[in-house]
């Protein structure tokens, strides 16, 4: 087969709501030769390439991945020679907790070209979606987004003294990340919120305070993927 020069489109496919791709990565999006895609990505948004484009899935998500990171870039930069232009197509934001600045890197070391479509990330609309703000003008004026899990699993969690504090990753580790947020000064009474599967038909909010959090989670089986809001700004919404 003859080597092509295929340009690379990384781009957000948003936080779940299939509606919520930027106009610009969905104008992409159909007219691509191949797409990879995440488990993350609303699977709707496929049934918008053109029939020829090859869809190829390279399941990531919380704990289940059918591919290795450094697989996923070896084959980006396959298929970059195979079409003559390649959707990688991840959840939320490529370059929020999403690795698509790595992505993006070993592309441009092989001489790949690569253009970045943000998203909208579910760290904002996750909140939004049951009307949390994430600042309050003259109250609420910082606000930071953590990863709830490390490669490391001894590796402390981190706790900035930011007024909101948006933690992705963090269902599974919950109870190391109330710990890092007591240790870090937080009352045991600050108010937080799970919200499951966010922006999608089937999302839900999980309301408490870091006392009860970890019991509350358990008991309501919140699964992945879903975003915890830490401050004064969980107790508003809906």
């Amino acid at each position: 087969m003859r080597s092509k020069k295929g340009k690379v489109y990384i781009i957000g496919a948003g936080p779940g709501d299939s509606d919520l791709i930027t106009v610009k990565g969905l104008k992409v999006l159909k007219q691509v030769d191949c797409v990879l895609y995440d488990f993350l990505s609303n699977p709707k948004l496929l049934d918008s390439v053109k029939g020829s484009c090859e869809k190829i899935c390279v399941g990531k998500s919380d704990k289940l991945h059918l591919k290795e990171q450094d697989e996923i870039n070896r084959l980006l930069y396959r298929k970059s020679k195979e079409h003559n232009t390649v959707a990688r197509l991840k959840g939320g934001d490529p370059f929020i907790f999403s690795r698509g600045y790595e992505e993006a890197s070993y592309l441009l070391k092989k001489n790949v070209e690569v253009a970045v479509i943000p998203g909208v990330t579910s760290a904002i609309a996750g909140p939004e979606s049951f009307g949390i703000p994430l600042t309050k003008k003259g109250k609420i004026s910082s606000v930071a987004i953590i990863t709830g899990r490390k490669k490391d699993p001894k590796a402390p969690i981190d706790a900035p003294s930011c007024d909101t504090l948006i933690y992705l990753m963090a269902v599974g580790n919950i109870a190391n990340v109330v710990k890092a947020l007591r240790k870090s000064g937080r009352s045991s009474t600050t108010p937080c919120a799970f919200i499951e599967r966010a922006t999608r038909s089937n999302a839900r909010i999980l309301r408490a305070t870091l006392k009860t959090i970890v019991e509350k989670t358990k008991k309501a089986k919140i699964k992945p993927p879903a975003v915890l809001v830490v401050g004064e700004v969980a107790r508003y919404g809906r």
